[in-house]
């Protein structure tokens, strides 16, 4: 009741149309390429998203197979090994997969963020001089690759009474370094070493991009969206100048609980009737991690049912919304001969024909990214 009333209110003194919960699904979705395959380029693709989350390897290529018809691992994997895009800490302080214009101008726009890290970390810093840190260590890692402990040990002979942990993150955090190939690369293997991303790419540093125009991109890419869900994205604070200085330029909406929402005019918001297929979305996806106020996509009852203690699950979307776990078994069960699995556990109950287009859309996913044809099963997966 409380919620109406504050909507009610709201609606009273601010006359933005309220946007429902669906319609809002539907329009992040479509900004997304989740409403309908996009004929677009991985390239183009991991631009308009403003990069890829990629903790773990194999996300950013299973987050384009959802997205783009006719994708195929080699696309992205060619473009890791041309240097065309890297990977490297970002958003949020979580590695992401980025253009090269992207790594280059992004990370000095969430710097500051960064910087700020380090300082929680200063009690195992005591007496290192952050300047000369980050000059050790740069011109460490420009002379070839290293490992993170390679940096470490390196370090811990200037500073040997420092803590090796506050030493690791103080260079991880001044310094813009990406992960050098093949680590990154689909169906390669190879330990994390580290390089700047002005040697790797072999170009200059240079300026972050202008927050207001990164404010547009976000708004193409995760809109309608609230001061405070661009800030979840960024990991950044005080975005609240650059909307209003766009203002101007942009249209607003209330959400169900009264948020401000801003958006581009031309943006799509599709009716929300429209039909959203079945997607399998793997851990660590933007979609579900870039807004302040999930429930767009994560209904309130089923939130934190991603996660098992430390560990990420890979997720189904149902009509639009989060609705399930899945696991996919390359080689199927052990023996078996029965070739790759997919393991689909719900949420809830689902129609014959729903889970007709769950299995369908899992064939999809194990053709293009397990050599299937498989099995798609229904079942639990944790535990």
């Amino acid at each position: 009741m409380a919620s109406r009333t504050k909507t009610s209110e709201t609606k009273t003194s601010d006359q933005s149309p309220l946007i429902g919960t669906r319609a809002l699904n539907r329009a992040t979705l479509a900004r997304q390429l989740l409403l309908s395959r996009a004929e677009m380029s991985a390239r183009d693709a991991v631009a308009h998203l403003l990069g890829l989350q990629a903790q773990n390897v194999k996300p950013p290529y299973f987050q384009l197979h959802a997205r783009l018809a006719g994708f195929r691992p080699a696309e992205l994997a060619g473009l890791m090994e041309s240097r065309e895009v890297v990977r490297m800490v970002t958003m949020r302080s979580t590695i992401h997969t980025h253009t090269a214009h992207d790594a280059l101008t992004l990370r000095p726009l969430v710097q500051a963020a960064r910087d700020r890290e380090v300082a929680y970390f200063r009690k195992g810093l005591t007496g290192v001089d952050l300047d000369r840190l980050a000059e050790r260590a740069r011109a460490f890692v420009d002379a070839e690759p290293r490992t993170m402990a390679e940096i470490r040990e390196e370090l811990l002979v200037h500073w040997p009474t420092a803590d090796p942990q506050s030493l690791s993150v103080a260079a991880r955090c001044l310094l813009p370094l990406v992960q050098v190939t093949p680590r990154g690369v689909w169906g390669r293997s190879g330990q994390v070493r580290l390089a700047t991303v002005e040697r790797w790419l072999g170009e200059e540093a240079a300026p972050a991009q202008p927050v207001d125009d990164v404010v547009l991109r976000y708004l193409g890419a995760f809109g309608p969206a609230s001061v405070k869900d661009m800030q979840t994205w960024a990991g950044l604070t005080r975005l609240r100048e650059a909307f209003e200085r766009l203002r101007p330029r942009l249209i607003t909406f209330r959400d169900e609980n009264g948020t401000e929402l801003f958006d581009l005019p031309d943006a799509p918001r599709p009716d929300a009737d429209t039909p959203a297929p079945p997607r399998f979305l793997p851990e660590f996806d933007n979609l579900l991690l870039s807004h302040a106020d999930r429930t767009r996509v994560v209904a309130p009852e089923i939130k934190g049912r991603t996660w098992t203690g430390n560990q990420a699950h890979r997720t189904l979307l149902v009509d639009g919304f989060l609705a399930g776990l899945w696991r996919l078994d390359d080689g199927g069960t052990e023996g078996s001969g029965t070739g790759p699995v997919l393991t689909v556990e719900l949420f809830g109950t689902r129609s014959r024909a729903r889970k007709e287009e769950i299995e369908a859309e899992g064939q999809v996913l194990l053709t293009g990214m397990a050599g299937g044809p498989g099995s798609v099963r229904f079942g639990s997966i944790q535990g």
